[in-house]
């Protein structure tokens, strides 16, 4: 029964995900080689999703970590050819805290990256960038499909990993 759960709520997501899509494949194509969209964050998936469920289950609700449903806020992570901003939650385990609490999560500006991007052997685009001038040292890998759909696992010199799933727009739309 609970296995039956699990690949309903999985089905739901991903119908949810189709609903979302913001690009065609020469729309997608267009703006990863210009190097001008944005990532729209849906969900989350932390590493160690068991610490993660340990203390959501602690709180009010009895929720359980795993994938983390983001669709009642905005997050992305904005890409141009001078630029890289990211604005994301985070989900794991930190090796420092900040000091002020306004600058938790993967919020950054970045006018010194590198970025290279591949074309997949079969379809969609492998994309790296990495930052060189951000606080922390970020390395942001994309897996876009043809269709827009994206996995981003985000690296970090002082987070544990994780990854977003989302879908690119075109810069400028709303």
């Amino acid at each position: 029964m609970n296995r039956l759960k699990t690949l309903l709520i999985t089905a739901l997501a991903f119908s949810g995900l189709n609903a979302v899509a913001q690009t065609d494949k020469a729309t997608t194509a267009k703006i990863v080689e210009a190097k001008t969209y944005t990532f729209v964050a849906r969900s989350v998936t932390p590493l160690n999703t068991q610490d993660i469920s340990n203390v959501m289950s602690k709180m009010p609700g009895a929720m359980q970590g795993g994938v983390i449903n983001l669709t009642e806020t905005y997050y992305e992570v904005k890409v141009t050819p001078d630029s890289v901003v990211a604005f994301l939650p985070y989900y794991g385990r930190s090796f420092s805290a900040p000091i002020n609490q306004n600058d938790g999560g993967v919020k950054f500006t970045s006018k010194k990256f590198e970025y290279k991007s591949t074309k997949g052997k079969k379809h969609g685009w492998d994309t790296l960038i990495e930052t060189k001038d951000a606080r922390e040292s970020y390395r942001l890998a994309f897996n876009i499909s043809d269709n827009g759909y994206v996995t981003l696992s985000l690296n970090s010199n002082n987070k544990q990993s994780v990854t977003y799933q989302g879908y690119l727009k075109e810069n400028g739309d709303k």
